[in-house]
C-alpha cells in the first residue's frame, strides 16, 4: 500500500523553524521547498498496485532520500543516519526534528520495486521533464559523447576460485545436484568456500587441481538429473558451463590429447572474471589501462552540462562499444544535433548510422597507423570505391576487389608492381607486395579524417565544446562513486540514471531553477 503524506512531522517542522540553517541555494533546500511538485505522489502510484497491508513509506520521502544518497555517495545505512542526525537532510525529505527516520532496508525495498516497474528510470524522466519546462536546453543542438569505467563491487577471481563457487553455486541451487557431486566430484570438499590446500608455488600441484576441478565440473553437468529448472538454478547451470571452459584447453603431451585439462594460452572474449557478478568484464579503456567493470556511457549538453541520456553497459564485447551505443544516446532527440566525440566513437558503422540520422559529426578520427614508419597511410592512395580501382603513390593502378564476405571488405593487391617500385621503402616491407583492405564506408571515413586535418572551425569548434564531457565523467565518478556498490548491469544502470538525475538538478538549481504560478523556469540568476 502506498504512503501518503499527512504534513505533520514528528517533532517541530524542520524547514519552518531551522530554514536560515539551510544553505540557500542548495539541493537540500530546493528538496524542503519543491518535493512535493518535483515527486508527486501519482508518479509513483503504478508501484504500489495493492490496497492491502500496512502504508509504506511516502514515496516523496523515499524518492528525495535516494536521490540525496546518489548525490551525496553513501549507503543505506549512512544515508538513514543523515536523515536521523542531519537538519538539512530532514527538511529535504519533510521530517520533523525528532524523526527517526526509517530502516534502511526501506530504500533496498524502494529500489526494487522502482526496477520492477515500467518505468525504471522515472526519476531521471522526472528531471528531464523540468529541464524541457524550463527551455534551459531549448536552441542548443550540441552534444557531447563520452564514456567512464567504473569499478565493479566484487573481487575479481581467478581460475580455481570461480570454479568452486560455480559448482558451490550449482549444488546449492539444483535440486538433486548434491547427491551427484557427493559421488562425482572429488577434486575439493565444496562444502568449505576456501581454496584447496595444495603446494601453490609447485606449478604441477597448480595445474593438477585445474584439470580435476574442470572435470568435476563437466561429470556434475553431466549427470544432473533431467528435470525443469528455475531462472536462479538455470543461471547456477550456465554460469558453471561458462566458467568451466573459459580459461581451458584440453591439454597435449607427445602423443596427442592424453584427456586432461589445462590453462589455456590465450585470453578467452568476453570472459567473466566473477561468479559474484557474472556481468562485470574487464575493461580496456587504453591499450595499456586495464579495469574491471562496467562503463558509464554519457551524452551531455556542453554549454550547460547537463545530462541528455546515460546507459550502463557491461565493460566489453562489439555491442557494447561507444560506437554502438551512440545511436541509442541520441535516440530521445527531436532533431539532428551537432556530435562531439574523441576517436572512441570513430567506425565507419557508427558514422555511418549518425550521418543518416542527419547529424552533423564533430568525432575526432582515429590516426592511420603506416605499415612503415614515416611512410605511407591508406589515404596517401588514390581510391576509386565507385570505379572499383586503388593507385599507389608511385602511379600504379590496380583493380579493387569486388565487395564480399560477412563484413563486405574489398581488397586491392600490387603484387609485382611493388618489386622493383622506388617508394617500396616507404610502402611495404611484405615480400608479395602491398595490400590494401578498403573497409565498409571508407568514403565516410576519409572524408572525416580530411575534414579534421585541415579544416580550422572543424578544429575549433571540437577543442570548444568536447572539452566539458570531461567536466561530467568527474562529476559522475566523485565522492567514490567511481566504485559501484550495486551487482550486475541492470541495478547498476538504474544507479547511474539517478545519479545523473541528481546531478541534473543541482545543475538547474545553481543556474536559478525556480517555481512560479505552477512553472518550472530558470530565474534572473542565470543569466
Amino acid at each position: 500500500m502506498q504512503g501518503h503524506w499527512t504534513g505533520e512531522p514528528v517533532g517541530p517542522d524542520v524547514w519552518a523553524t531551522c530554514r536560515e540553517l539551510i544553505p540557500a541555494g542548495s539541493v537540500f533546500a530546493f528538496l524542503a521547498e519543491h518535493r512535493e511538485e518535483l515527486f508527486p505522489g501519482d508518479m509513483f502510484a503504478d508501484m504500489y498496485p495493492s490496497p492491502n497491508g500496512r502504508p509504506s513509506m511516502p514515496p516523496q520521502v523515499l524518492a528525495a532520500a535516494v536521490v540525496l544518497q546518489t548525490l551525496q555517495g553513501v549507503s543505506d545505512f549512512d544515508a538513514v543516519q543523515q536523515l536521523r542526525c542531519d537538519l538539512r537532510w530532514k527538511a529535504a525529505c519533510g521530517l520533523g526534528l525528532y524523526d527517526t527516520a526509517f530502516d534502511p532496508s526501506l530504500l533496498t525495498y524502494f529500489r526494487r520495486r522502482l526496477a520492477r516497474s515500467a518505468d525504471p528510470d522515472r526519476t531521471f524522466t522526472r528531471v528531464k521533464e523540468v529541464v524541457a519546462a524550463t527551455g534551459v536546453l531549448q536552441g542548443k543542438q550540441r552534444r557531447a559523447l563520452d564514456s567512464a569505467v567504473l569499478d565493479d563491487a566484487v573481487a575479481t577471481q581467478d581460475t580455481v576460485t570461480q570454479l568452486i563457487a560455480a559448482i558451490r553455486a550449482v549444488i546449492r541451487e539444483v535440486p538433486g545436484a548434491a547427491p551427484v557431486a557427493a559421488a562425482q566430484c572429488t577434486a575439493h570438499d565444496y562444502r568449505d568456500a576456501g581454496k584447496p590446500r595444495i603446494a601453490w608455488n609447485d606449478e604441477q600441484a597448480r595445474a593438477d587441481l585445474v584439470d580435476a576441478l574442470v572435470t568435476d565440473a563437466i561429470a556434475l553437468l553431466a549427470n544432473l538429473p533431467e528435470q525443469a529448472l528455475g531462472d536462479q538454478a538455470a543461471g547456477a547451470v550456465g554460469l558453471l558451463a561458462l566458467v568451466a571452459y573459459q580459461d581451458v584447453e584440453p591439454a597435449e603431451d607427445s602423443d596427442g590429447r592424453d584427456g586432461r585439462w589445462r590453462i589455456a594460452r590465450r585470453t578467452a572474449p568476453d570472459r567473466i572474471i566473477s561468479t559474484v557478478d557474472p556481468e562485470s568484464r574487464h575493461v580496456h579503456k587504453t591499450r595499456t589501462h586495464r579495469q574491471d567493470g562496467f562503463k558509464a556511457h554519457l551524452a551531455i549538453e556542453p554549454e550547460t552540462g547537463l545530462f541528455t541520456a546515460v546507459a550502463l553497459r557491461p565493460g566489453c564485447g562489439p555491442a557494447h562499444h561507444e560506437a554502438a551505443v551512440a545511436a541509442d544516446l541520441l535516440a530521445g532527440e527531436q532533431a539532428p544535433v551537432e556530435l562531439f566525440a574523441d576517436t572512441a566513437y570513430d567506425t565507419g558503422p557508427a558514422r555511418y548510422r549518425l550521418h543518416q540520422a542527419g547529424h552533423r559529426l564533430v568525432i575526432k578520427p582515429a590516426p592511420l597507423r603506416p605499415a612503415i614508419p614515416g611512410g605511407f597511410t591508406l589515404d596517401d592512395f588514390a581510391i576509386d570505391t565507385s570505379a572499383a580501382t586503388v593507385t599507389c603513390p608511385a602511379g600504379h593502378t590496380v583493380p579493387l576487389s569486388s565487395p564480399g564476405g560477412q563484413h563486405h571488405q574489398r581488397k586491392a593487391f600490387f603484387g609485382d608492381r611493388c618489386v622493383c617500385c622506388p617508394l617500396r621503402e616507404r610502402c611495404t616491407t611484405a615480400k608479395a607486395g602491398r595490400l590494401l583492405t578498403i573497409r565498409p564506408h571508407h568514403g565516410l571515413m576519409a572524408a572525416a579524417r580530411h575534414q579534421a586535418a585541415t579544416d580550422a572551425p572543424w578544429q575549433a569548434d571540437y577543442r570548444r565544446w568536447r572539452a566539458p564531457v570531461e567536466r561530467a565523467v568527474a562529476w559522475v565518478v566523485a565522492r567514490g562513486n567511481r566504485r559501484l556498490r550495486y551487482l550486475g548491469a541492470i541495478k547498476n544502470d538504474a544507479w547511474l540514471h539517478t545519479r545523473a538525475a541528481a546531478l541534473n538538478l543541482r545543475t538547474l538549481i545553481s543556474l536559478g531553477l525556480t517555481r512560479t504560478n505552477g512553472t518550472w523556469a530558470i530565474g534572473p540568476s542565470s543569466a
